[in-house]
Formats: structure tokens, sequence, C-alpha cells
């Protein structure tokens, strides 16, 4: 064979030993130990070898088509779906995805036809940011659940120290789903153990994973069209797949109370402190309190400010929901009446009839006489005395 030879490990290693047997440094027997191989086997190999030199070492099906191989038009088709309507999919979700199109592909085998294509590639999974907004489906349509067993991400639970107003009311300070549940009376349960929390983030990621894609795949992107889409179509197969029979078939779920109005529970809600002028900023917005509330808050007071899900704020104060209006802008602050500095008032003269300003005539018009005091006299009489007055 001319031009280069391509040889494995495991062929190189019985070049070298052949070539010993071939010089006759080295025996069948001692061949065949050496490379963990029958006698048989060894002497075939080494007749090969001395027949066709270094090719005869080569496995004859290098460089055949297996017989096994798949239809080149088939695969290309399967390729030509997976870019079209699947691309960027994992195998295992895709396999499932075009069965149900008609094309039946072994994992392992659509991993290795994407992989060589460079239409996917094995990567490191990034831990997705939760958001999205909470939903009170399941507790209408199974009631409130005893506990939920959930990790230590800041969503579900909170690391921070208490306020000093959460210390005088003796609470732990909460995250808006602690909240929630604390309003139902739902025992949030942290998984502690390596094993515990394993499940709960492998149950997250097939759901982060799977539902994003079938959600794309169906063309939902509301909220309301996705819960659908989750009690009709969704929950069904991924149980199938996914759930495991519970030990204890005992439901701990209670029913929701009457009265309860579920939209005050799932809702973002903090505390916000009344200014002055009876407004409150919350999101950068100002709410106007209405003097006819029946229950006015003080300046100063502490109020509730919750958004519900449909986006409406409600102000809550102590335990009364207020009436408000929404200011278009930030209301300007009173200006402070301006106090009159001492050094710009104007000096106080005294009138002409003050004492100060009579015993002053008095003096001037030689009146005063030793220790005797003339009695202090209107400047009239001392007009008719014929004394005029220096000032």
């Amino acid at each position: 064979m001319e031009g280069h030879l391509t040889m494995s490990k495991k062929e190189r290693a019985r070049l070298v030993v052949m070539a010993k047997v071939m010089k006759s440094e080295m025996k069948i027997s001692e061949a065949s130990e050496l490379l963990g191989l029958s006698y048989r086997q060894t002497f075939r190999i080494a007749k090969r070898y001395g027949a066709e030199g270094a090719v005869g070492l080569v496995h004859r099906s290098r460089g055949r088509t297996s017989n096994r191989a798949w239809d080149e038009a088939k695969k290309r088709k399967i390729l030509e779906r997976y870019s079209e309507r699947y691309a960027g999919y994992g195998p295992t979700f895709t396999v499932e995805k075009l069965e149900g199109d008609g094309y039946g592909v072994d994992y392992e085998t659509l991993r290795r036809w994407l992989m060589q294509a460079g239409l996917w590639q094995k990567r490191r999974r990034r831990k997705a940011h939760r958001g999205g907004e909470p939903c009170e489906g399941w507790i209408k349509r199974y009631g409130i659940p005893k506990a939920l067993y959930v990790d230590f991400k800041n969503v579900y639970i909170t690391t921070r120290e208490p306020t000093i107003e959460e210390q005088l009311r003796g609470e732990c300070p909460l995250t808006q789903f602690g909240k929630a549940c604390k309003k139902l009376g739902i025992e949030i349960l942290g998984a502690h153990s390596p094993q515990a929390k394993g499940r709960v983030e492998r149950s997250n990621g097939v759901h982060q994973d799977r539902l994003v894609k079938e959600l794309q795949l169906a063309g939902i992107s509301d909220l309301n069209r996705a819960n659908d889409f989750l009690r009709e179509t969704y929950l069904d197969g991924h149980n199938k797949r996914f759930a495991v029979t519970a030990k204890s078939r005992v439901d701990f779920h209670r029913p929701v109370p009457k009265g309860l109005d579920l939209r005050t529970v799932f809702c973002i809600e903090e505390e916000r402190h009344v200014n002055n002028d009876w407004t409150v900023r919350f999101n950068n917005r100002y709410f106007q309190i209405l003097k006819e509330n029946d229950r006015l808050p003080r300046p100063g007071d502490k109020l509730a400010v919750s958004e519900w899900l449909d986006g409406s704020i409600h102000l809550l104060y102590k335990g009364c929901e207020l009436q408000y209006r929404v200011l278009p802008e930030r209301p300007e602050r009173p200006t402070p009446p301006k106090v009159r500095s001492s050094l710009s008032r104007k000096k106080s003269m005294p009138g002409p009839d003050h004492p100060w300003r009579l015993s002053a005539c008095i003096a001037q018009a030689g009146l005063w006489q030793g220790e005797q005091k003339i009695n202090p006299v209107c400047v009239k009489e001392l007009a008719e005395a014929g004394k005029e007055s220096p000032l």
C-alpha cells in the first residue's frame, strides 16, 4: 500500500512483536502470551504479516461502511428536521420529538451525528435565573400543602439578619415566597443533604430544560396559556415518564379557607412609611392617600404596599385597604417659611413719651438738682417752661 498507513495503538504494538517473530527473536507462543491472544490467533496474524507486511495487521473493516449503517438519505432528513425545528435541543429530548414526527433513531446515534455535523456539543449547563411570577394553580387544584421541599436559594429562604423592627416583633426575615407560605400555613423544608439537594435540582433542571422547549414548540409566551398547557398537555406526559409512586397515599393537602382571596397571598408585599404630605412611594411611583378613608394613617406610620399578579397596587393599613390616586410626578416639597435673622431686624427706637426720653430731656434742661429728682413730666410741660428738648 502506498502513502500513509494509519494504525491504532494496538496494531502498532502487534507490529513490533511480529517484527521480532519474523527475525526469529521471539517464538509464536511467547508472542501470544505478550499480546494476550491465543496461539492460533497469533499464528494467523504472523502469517498475514509475513504475506502483506504492516497492512496485514490493519483491521479488515476499516474504511468500510457498517452493515448496520443508516441510509444516508434518511440520516440527512433527520438532520434537516433537527435544524428546522429542534436546533439547540439535546439528543434525548430530540429523540422523543422525532418519534412523534415518524423518525425513530437511537439517542447515541443522534448524538454522534449532531456532533459530527457541528449542530450540537455537550456543554456545561449554566444555572438559569429563576424568574417569573408565582401562580396559585396548584392551590386551587389540590389545596394547601403541609410543607414544601426546596433548596436554599434566596428565592425561598433568606440568610440576612433581621431588622430591628423584626427583632422587636419576634419575627424571622422572610422572602416574598416565604411570606406567601406563612399566610397559608405552609412549612418550608430546606434540602440540607447533598442527596436531597440533588433531587430538588434535578427536578428543577428537567423543567427548566423541557418545559421551556415545549412552550417554545407550542408557540406559547403568556402566563395564562402556559398554565393551560401545563394542566392539559405537559404534566400528564411528564408524570408518565418521571413520576415515582409515593410510599404513602395519605393526602396532606388542606382545603382553601372560605373567603380567602389568593390574590392577596400570591403577591409582592413590602412595607413603606407615610410621608408628611400623606404620599407613599413604591417602585418609583407616588400614591396620594385620600382624605375620604375611614382610617387615615398619620405621617410616619407604616403600611403594606401589595402588588398583585395583574399589576394592580393595593395599600393596606391595619388590615383595611386605603383609597388613593396615582400622582403623575413626584410631589414638590413645601417651601419652609423664611426665618428673619436678628441681625437683619430694624432697631427699635423709643417713642417721644418714653420715660427714657423724658429723663434725658430733664437732664439736658438742667432740671436735675443733686440728689433731688424732679418727677418726669411730659414734653408739653417742658415746652411751657421754655425748655426745648435736645432730642
